[in-house]
């Protein structure tokens, strides 16, 4: 070895003993503040460093300027290793002696080289899958043979301290790279955590009835947007895009009761169905039949006044007539009435004895007055007289 030529002292050759006493690592003078003596000069320094760096190198080996170039080189290699790619599915994370400093945009971007500045590229669009209440064995894979049941995830107590049974996935992405990395520990855990917690509580607050049937979708959308409210409490850095339910049932001890319950609340709901059609047919009917009966009521009642109003007015004008001649209207009056009372009625007319002679009777004596049956004859027209 290249140390052999420098006697029994350090690597510059200056011995570390009683020969050496307090030198510097250049051989000049005392190193401690009180030694005395000249400042060392540059140059020869440099020109000692470089004869001894040499002395330590094997034959053969590059010269000074040689070894100043790989120098250059190293230093430019050096500096180059601070550019990195970002792809467009990242977001660059610059960390400084490991404290987060700021984030970069996908491209071609730059920090200064290790060990002072490294940089962490976490894909932010990918969409990462939480189940909560069973294990599909393979992320992602649909839900199979594979499939195992996580009845401590799974089993929840609803508002009327009823127990179900619910199976679902959480999806998520990286919103703010930074903040997630280094303001919460191990990010997957946490959001399966915050997942069973923010369901929980939803649960909580309904019936067993409507978690089985029509409240499903109002469920997902609460747990996410409770979900997302806790993360963003925590600066979580994640964005929650939708919360899936796989299975709602009840537990499977009593399973088959609730099926039971389940289908005669389906009866109980068509026969509602039925009477609600029956009532929605019967009362517009009915409601029609009444108003009609209303309406021809209200015309009878028009009629009736109008009728008596007539009378009342043409008995007054009778009257009024009456009064100016009571001879005439009173005669005119009998005349009427018998009009009316002997219409349509087979009718002999007899003398009273005061008609005079040849008018079809003797004189002084009452007879028949001779009648023509017109009628008759109008309705036989074929008839002759004889």
């Amino acid at each position: 070895m290249p140390w052999s030529n420098q006697g029994g002292g350090g690597p510059w050759g200056q011995g570390g003993g009683s020969g050496g006493g307090n030198r510097g690592p250049w051989g000049q003078g005392p190193r401690g503040p009180g030694g005395g003596g000249q400042p060392p000069d540059l140059e020869e320094m440099l020109r000692r460093g470089q004869d001894r760096m040499r002395g330590m190198l094997p034959q053969g080996s590059l010269g000074g300027k040689g070894l100043i170039a790989l120098i250059v080189i190293g230093l430019v290699a050096w500096a180059a290793s601070g550019f990195y790619r970002v792809a467009p599915d990242e977001q660059g994370v610059v960390l400084r002696f490991g404290a987060f400093t700021g984030t970069t945009q996908p491209g071609l971007n730059y920090h200064l080289p290790w060990p002072i500045e490294t940089a962490l590229t976490p894909k932010v669009t990918r969409v990462n899958r939480e189940e909560v209440g069973f294990r599909s064995g393979i992320d992602g894979a649909s839900r199979g043979s594979s499939l195992r049941q996580v009845p401590q995830e799974s089993l929840m107590l609803t508002g009327g301290e009823n127990i179900v049974d619910i199976d679902f996935v959480v999806f998520w992405q990286i919103r703010d790279a930074g903040e997630y990395l280094f303001n919460i520990e191990n990010p997957p855990s946490t959001i399966k955590a915050v997942a069973e917690s923010a369901m929980r509580e939803v649960i909580g607050k309904n019936q067993i009835q409507r978690i089985l049937t029509e409240g499903r979708q109002p469920i997902e959308q609460a747990t996410q947007q409770l979900m997302q409210q806790v993360l963003d409490g925590y600066k979580a850095g994640v964005l929650i895009t939708q919360v899936n339910l796989q299975r709602v049932d009840p537990p499977s001890q009593v399973i088959d009761a609730f099926r039971d319950v389940q289908a005669a609340q389906a009866d109980r709901e068509r026969a509602q169905n039925e009477a609600e059609a029956y009532r929605n047919d019967v009362i517009p009917r009915a409601r029609g039949e009444a108003q009609r009966a209303i309406q021809q009521a209200e015309a009878y009642k028009q009629e009736v006044i109008a009728n008596a109003q007539g009378d009342a007015a043409r008995f007054t004008s009778v009257y009024n007539e009456y009064k100016a001649a009571k001879d005439v209207t009173a005669k005119r009056m009998y005349l009427e009435t018998m009009e009316h009372i002997l219409r349509g009625m087979n009718k002999v007319i007899v003398s009273n004895g005061t008609s005079a002679a040849g008018a079809g009777g003797t004189a002084g004596g009452g007879g028949v007055v001779p009648y023509l049956p017109l009628p008759q004859l109008q309705a036989n027209p074929n008839r002759g007289t004889k």
